[in-house]
């Protein structure tokens, strides 16, 4: 009898959880003002199986390829709202962003130095904190309802973060490989090859799925679906041949952005769809984290979290005139980009196949996403609704 009631409770541990973060994060948002997703991150870590053990663990399998679709679609989505042109018009974005990206990775690295970790961890934590979640900013900006000058610079350098974050992260992991005896050969089809292939099928899908709408017809009724079957698909062969989904997802939406595809603000997040597998990414994402690693982790993960916050928001105020805007907004756009953790977890997720043990080397990564996974989308929210962009005070 025990354990037929043990099967039961592991079957239906997910849908729970789901049903409870959902009502958690109306209540949340009703009550307090809170983002959804921030409740959702709650839900997740206590019933995680490092805490109360509701879920078991997540490791890998079929969930994590769940996470990867849920944030393939949010890249999609960011990556369809990227305008490359702006570039061309206002380089001082791309200097923005190289500048903070690059000024994060240093400063951490030396801070990680500091609290004496090994220099290929070092240079991995560097990576990660050069990028921004765009699943919180992107949420949340929806969420709000949010336009204007600093949304569109919070999500553009989040785009760009992830990009730079993951090239330099993909690069260090070959790095490693190769101090570790895996051979050059490994360590340059880790790095280099994973990016360039990602990064072309995502391009690949980006100017096929546009065409194949227009030979079927009825656009505006079937972009949505066949978008969000698309980005199923990819994930799924990405993840498979060990490559980058999210890369592949974010190349995707860009070049699908400028195949003259519309998708109207009806269909932001991919409806009922979106909202779902948001709320399995975030409980998914906060359900990794184990507080005994957090606990360990978390001065270094202090220290982090504040040289990067200062980092970010010192470069995006420095550059706000050149680029053209105020001060004010400038540092409120950097204060936006505070989101990390989603982003994080499954990027190291995608190196376990290689057997370097990421996750259980950086514990601060652990207590950074457990403050960030919370607080993070707040700050956003806050500097949002300061910057004056937020439409309205949403009602539950």
């Amino acid at each position: 009898m025990p354990e037929i009631v043990a099967a039961l409770l592991r079957e239906i541990a997910w849908p729970f959880a789901l049903v409870l973060a959902w009502v958690a994060g109306e209540l949340g948002q009703r009550w307090l003002t809170l983002p959804r997703i921030s409740s959702y991150g709650i839900v997740g870590f206590l019933l995680a199986a490092g805490q109360a053990g509701v879920l078991p663990e997540v490791r890998g399998g079929s969930m994590a390829l769940l996470a990867d679709v849920a944030f393939g679609l949010i890249l999609f989505e960011l990556g369809y709202r990227i305008n490359l042109g702006w570039l061309r018009v206002n380089p001082w974005l791309a200097v923005t962003s190289v500048v903070e990206a690059g000024g994060c990775f240093v400063a951490v690295f030396f801070i990680a130095q500091a609290f004496s970790v090994d220099p290929v961890p070092a240079l991995l934590l560097a990576a990660l904190s050069m990028s921004t979640s765009p699943a919180a900013v992107l949420r949340v900006a929806n969420e709000l309802r949010s336009s204007g000058q600093v949304t569109e610079r919070t999500l553009h350098l989040s785009a760009f973060n992830c990009v730079l974050a993951v090239i330099v992260f993909k690069i260090v992991v070959g790095y490693g490989l190769l101090l570790s005896d895996g051979g050059i050969l490994q360590a340059v089809w880790s790095s280099l090859v994973v990016l360039a292939v990602s990064a072309g099928v995502g391009a690949l899908f980006g100017v096929a799925v546009p065409a194949l709408l227009r030979v079927l017809g009825g656009v505006d009724r079937n972009a949505t679906l066949a978008f969000a079957v698309a980005v199923l698909a990819l994930t799924a062969l990405t993840h498979a041949l060990k490559f980058s989904p999210l890369l592949a997802a974010l190349a995707f939406g860009i070049v699908a952005r400028h195949r003259r595809v519309v998708l109207s603000q009806a269909q932001r997040n991919f409806g009922a769809l979106g909202d779902l597998l948001t709320i399995l990414l975030f409980v998914f994402v906060a359900a990794t984290i184990d507080w005994r690693q957090a606990v360990s982790g978390a001065w270094l993960a202090l220290a982090v979290v504040a040289a990067r916050l200062g980092v970010k928001t010192a470069t995006t105020t420095l550059f706000a005139h050149p680029s053209g805007m105020s001060w004010r907004k400038g540092a409120l756009t950097g204060l936006a980009l505070t989101p990390l953790s989603v982003f994080a977890i499954l990027l190291l997720e995608q190196t376990r196949h290689l057997g370097l043990g990421l996750i259980d080397e950086l514990k601060a990564i652990m207590a950074m996403v457990l403050l960030l996974e919370v607080i993070g989308p707040v700050v956003t929210q806050r500097a949002l609704i300061w910057a004056g962009e937020a439409a309205r005070r949403e009602e539950a």
